[in-house]
């Protein structure tokens, strides 16, 4: 069994602030799970994060598709498992936001 954190919470209650800090202080890679964060160009009500943020540390599941793509809750599993797999093999902490 692998570590894992997982922040919820309403739109700006802090969520991408708190992975970040926890990210810089555990050695850890943020995975996001906001379904309209995967599409590009969808920014605007997202709440993406900065190029700045995302320099802080790392961020996946961000700009994966366009907004005229399909991409189902499975494709969205595939996808995320593989994340996650490739951040245990970096022996990093995955934080999901």
């Amino acid at each position: 069994m692998y570590p894992v954190i997982a922040i919820v919470g309403p739109t700006a209650s802090g969520k991408s602030e708190l992975a970040l800090s926890l990210a810089e202080r555990l050695s850890g890679e943020i995975v996001n799970y906001d379904s309209v964060q995967i599409f590009r160009g969808l920014n605007i009500g997202a709440a993406k994060p900065t190029l700045q943020e995302q320099q802080r540390a790392p961020h996946y599941m961000i700009d994966l598709r366009e907004p005229t793509e399909i991409f189902t809750a499975g494709d969205y599993q595939r996808e995320a498992r593989r994340v996650l797999g490739e951040i245990r093999e970096r022996r990093k902490l995955p934080i999901l936001v």
